[in-house]
């Protein structure tokens, strides 16, 4: 075969490659912007200090939910301390936030959060540990507003359910993820790891500096 058309049809594959797959790389940028859902439902609660904290106390600033209790035996403290790398890394942004809400109100006053806080190393001024009057508030907010089951569990559990995820929140208030492989929304992130799964830590942090850079 003579070298000159050799070399043309080399090149016209190369070129057809580069047709077909730069749509796919293109593709795979965009997917990189986190979806948005619902917004977060108003909510009132008291902190660690005694002041009074809502939804719109982190408007303009991206912030990280999760339901927990200051009692639990299990996942809670698992769940923090890496809730404490993620303030680590965020701790001088005033634009970053976290908010851990208690499912045990009634256990939870704010003296115990903070005597909590500082066993835990929460130094964030802006993670608040929230508790309320009533764990029916509480309920609500997390099974229909952010739609993370919480409910009453086994007594080796601490007596309580509640998932191992955390909710990232944008600057105007709304749910936000990143998708999976597969293109689908994962919605939250693991803050445990779950059987072959691993934690999505990293993903989170990652996602908090877009949503920061927005």
């Amino acid at each position: 075969m003579n070298k000159k058309y050799s070399y043309i049809g080399i090149a016209f594959i190369i070129l057809l490659f580069g047709i077909y797959t730069v749509p796919k790389v293109v593709d795979r940028f965009k997917d990189t912007d986190l979806v948005k859902f619902n917004k977060v439902p108003d909510f009132e609660f008291t902190d660690q200090e005694g002041k009074t904290i809502t939804n719109k106390s982190y408007e303009g600033k991206v912030y990280v939910v999760e339901f927990f209790f200051s009692t639990c035996p299990t996942i809670c403290p698992i769940m923090n301390k890496k809730m404490v790398t993620i303030q680590d890394d965020y701790f001088g942004n005033p634009n970053f936030g976290i908010a851990s809400i208690s499912i045990t109100p009634e256990i939870d006053t704010p003296e115990i959060l903070k005597e909590y806080a500082k066993e835990t190393g929460i130094t964030h001024k802006n993670w608040h540990l929230l508790t309320g009057k009533s764990d029916d508030v509480v309920y609500a907010l997390s099974n229909k507003g952010f739609k993370l089951y919480v409910g009453k569990g086994e007594e080796e559990h601490g007596g309580f359910e509640h998932s191992g995820l955390f909710a990232l929140v944008d600057k105007e208030g709304y749910i936000r993820s990143r998708k999976d492989e597969h293109g689908n929304p994962i919605m939250y992130y693991r803050a445990i790891k779950e059987q072959i799964f691993p934690d999505q830590i990293k993903e989170l942090k990652e996602d908090i500096k877009i949503l920061l850079n927005e």
